[in-house]
């Protein structure tokens, strides 16, 4: 089969490699569509640590099964699929308490950390769990469902705090796991919502995604968010890129007793304002993944109550690739999402 093989840091070879091999519990899935995921293109250059070539990488993706293993008996050949990206044990402490995303023996479908190497979807066929699978309805695209991942990683962060009915909230971050928090906000029933990004095109996309206000980043945005709110500040703050002038920016625009869920990653350690976060009661989440998500988000896309079609910049075979990473890891203006098409 073909496949997209990060061979060496910043080196994506299209080529020719063994099909997966099926384990009992696993289904073969005829990938029809993966996502380029911003954790891969930082992750090509080794700057993550969780890329360690040689690995197949892509975890965004939907298809249809063309085997099944020996144990699966509530799946069968020719269903439409997509799949979580976190393989779950469904033994451990977390996984009976409900929350795969902290399973003890958790894997990432395309991550090579180190101490494990689970080969992805950039490819035209992957095996993966038959626990992590869910159907898709016919009315459901699989470039559709390719967002799925995404947009459950957004949802999982917006269930984390209590959200009452006409809080404030700021988003900093406006890329597409923002806009789609922001999204999230929207249907949870957020009254005022504030985006914050460097990026003017993105602030305008986020109003199409239901953010009232969108403020350039600097440092009089927590003075503007005040001035929206009686002086106090937001009641919820969602930092979506993972850096420390962000992580601040979204602290210091909450009120009192406010809740600040942290969703990006991008850098491993950042400066927090201690005392800042202790005297003003502010509670802290950290979001990881998704938990449980994907069945609600599959009826979003299918009802029409969640729009990912603005977000995808472009559809293309997956042999082309290596030149859209390359496009994205240049952050040419305008990309947001591309997801590419095995055997195209």
């Amino acid at each position: 089969m073909k496949a997209l093989v990060l061979e060496a840091y910043n080196e994506l070879v299209y080529r020719d490699v063994p099909e997966p091999t099926l384990a009992a519990d696993e289904v073969l899935i005829e990938v029809k569509a993966c996502g380029i995921c911003g954790s891969d293109v930082h992750g090509m250059d080794g700057s993550t640590g969780r890329r360690i070539p040689p690995i197949i990488m892509g975890h965004e993706a939907a298809g249809v099964i063309v085997e099944v293993g020996p144990a699966v008996d509530a799946w069968q050949g020719g269903e439409r699929v997509t799949f979580d990206s976190t393989i779950y044990c469904g033994e451990c402490y977390y996984c009976r308490a409900g929350q795969v995303n902290l399973c003890e023996n958790r894997r990432v479908l395309g991550v090579s950390p180190g101490t494990y190497r689970q080969h992805g979807a950039f490819a035209d066929l992957v095996a993966v769990p038959a626990r992590i699978l869910y159907r898709l309805p016919d009315s459901v695209t699989f470039v559709q469902a390719a967002m799925l991942e995404p947009l459950s990683v957004a949802f999982h962060a917006a269930s984390l705090p209590k959200i009452r009915l006409g809080d404030s909230a700021v988003v900093v971050g406006a890329g597409m796991i923002g806009l789609l928090v922001i999204r999230a906000l929207r249907l949870a029933g957020c009254g005022l919502v504030v985006a914050v990004d460097l990026d003017p095109a993105r602030l305008a996309a986020a109003k199409q995604f239901g953010a009232d206000v969108g403020l350039v980043s600097g440092p009089d945005v927590p003075a503007q968010v005040q001035a929206m709110t009686e002086g106090r500040g937001a009641d919820l703050a969602f930092e979506v890129v993972g850096v420390t002038a962000a992580v601040q920016t979204a602290l210091a625009a909450l009120r009192k007793g406010g809740s600040l869920t942290l969703v990006g990653n991008l850098s491993p350690m950042v400066e927090l304002p201690l005392q800042s976060v202790v005297t003003r009661q502010i509670t802290l989440y950290g979001s990881c993944a998704s938990s449980g998500e994907y069945p609600a988000c599959i009826d979003m896309l299918a009802r029409g109550a969640v729009d990912v079609a603005p977000l995808i910049s472009a559809v293309a075979p997956l042999s082309d690739a290596a030149a859209w990473f390359g496009r994205l890891y240049r952050r040419e203006p305008g990309l947001m999402k591309v997801i590419v098409e095995p055997g195209a």
